[in-house]
């Protein structure tokens, strides 16, 4: 079991268990969301590459020369995981670059953004059966997505907050690797305004998300899409095209209960 703290002037926390195979996220209720103070402060000039796991006890990472922190393709990643790593309480600071790859099945356990550059994390991999998970923690200022899932397998986000985001996750729309099938979960999850949308796939590819506990703040008008639907295309092909939006059980996977609005 995880516990994440979240603060405005009192304190609201998530909770949750990682399942096997997929990435959850999963909220309590808390207002403002703020990072946590960093216990220290390391500078960073190449990407850290790592196996096994490691765990910075709540210090700050700041990117050097790795990238501008906006959206730009060309950015480097701050951490990269390989198959079976866990990366545990760390914040990574501004600019945030490309922020945390992961080769294969890995976890990010209370892990912070304070500023996402080109997207939090991305999932890599070629493993149909491996999973990321994403435990805890949180996210700012994400003008276009803050988790990338680009390889085949499970994405599972769980006990996490964001605020001011594009989408939480998006299934590749384009990548020179589709065709093929990705799954998401998101579970328990906050997220305060603004935002595009929660989770986007490919419905063509036979993508699904699973929602449930999804707490939206600040959204009265509930404009803001759960579940976005494309068809995907391959690199080269142009861009995947919207074809709908919200629950449908079989691709968007979720009911009305699910989804509070604050």
């Amino acid at each position: 079991m995880a516990t994440t703290r979240w603060r405005r002037v009192l304190s609201g926390g998530f909770a949750g268990v990682v399942a096997a195979g997929v990435i959850v996220v999963v909220a309590q209720p808390a207002q403002a969301l703020t990072v946590p103070p960093a216990k220290g402060e390391e500078t960073v000039t190449s990407t850290v590459k790592f196996s096994g796991s490691r765990d910075y006890g709540m210090k700050r990472v700041i990117p050097k020369g790795l990238g501008d922190g906006g959206g730009g393709e060309s950015q480097k990643a701050v951490f990269e995981l390989a198959d079976g790593a866990t990366l545990s309480n760390v914040i990574i600071g501004k600019p945030g670059a490309d922020g945390v790859h992961c080769l294969g099945t890995c976890t990010l356990r209370n892990v912070w953004w304070e500023d996402v550059g080109e997207d939090a994390a991305t999932f890599m991999g070629k493993s149909a059966s491996q999973t990321m998970t994403i435990d805890g923690g949180g996210a700012l200022n994400a003008s276009d997505k803050v988790f990338q899932h680009n390889a085949p397998g499970t994405m599972i986000v769980r006990n996490f907050a964001a605020q001011g985001i594009g989408k939480l996750v998006r299934t590749c729309g384009n990548c020179s690797s589709n065709p093929q099938t990705r799954h998401v979960r998101v579970e328990n999850v906050r997220i305060e305004m603004k935002a595009s949308n929660v989770v986007s796939i490919n419905v063509n590819y036979g993508d699904t998300a699973r929602l449930s506990r999804i707490t939206m703040v600040g959204d009265k008008d509930r404009k803001v899409p759960i579940c976005d639907k494309y068809n995907g295309v391959k690199k080269g092909q142009g861009d995947a095209k919207k074809v709908g939006t919200g629950a449908d059980g079989k691709n968007c996977i979720y009911s009305a209960s699910d989804i509070i609005y604050q």
